[in-house]
């Protein structure tokens, strides 16, 4: 291992004075006090964008399944109306219906077979009475939402911060 010998300013060399450090200094410093409070406007924006996102993304998949299903109107709510995140169990389920407003034929008249999914889904939605998953529909991407979501009959969605509803509906405010 050789050990390297520090290398000193020779003759005629110049460093840096301290008035040109002092300037570099000053010019990092102002450079700091402008960006940063812009930094700090955007900081939770994302957030909110990501929720209403989510929210829009829920709303469009409900129209979508009243649409494809061409109803005019959704059965019953999830189980007593209680906020779910769940998308594989949203809007409803063939637990959450009877049968009589549940799915009983495809829209093209087909009666549905007792390994279709029994209810409406946005997420592996049966839409083809054939009991082959190839037929399934995914309305939105996750089957787990980060809020939680409870609907009308006529497809309005409502947006939730947790299951108990205690965090208030969450409003989209133009």
């Amino acid at each position: 291992m050789t050990m390297r010998k520090l290398r000193f300013l020779e003759r005629g060399e110049r460093g840096f004075t301290l008035i040109e450090l002092l300037i570099v200094v000053a010019i990092l410093g102002i450079l700091a006090a402008v960006i940063i409070p812009n930094v700090g406007r955007f900081l939770g924006t994302g957030q909110e964008e990501a929720r209403r996102t989510e929210f829009h993304d829920v709303s469009t998949a409900m129209t979508g399944v009243l649409a494809d299903n061409k109803l005019i109107f959704f059965p019953p709510g999830t189980a007593n109306d209680t906020p779910t995140n769940l998308m594989t169990a949203f809007p409803v389920t063939a637990t959450d219906c009877p049968i009589i407003t549940c799915k009983v034929s495809d829209p093209k008249g087909v009666d549905y077979l007792t390994g279709d999914n029994g209810g409406y889904l946005l997420y592996d939605h049966d839409i083809n009475a054939d009991t082959f998953a190839t037929s399934l529909v995914r309305y939105v991407n996750l089957t787990k939402t980060k809020y939680f979501y409870t609907y009308d009959a006529d497809g309005v969605v409502h947006q939730w911060k947790d299951a108990a509803k205690t965090g208030g509906e969450l409003l989209i405010v133009p």
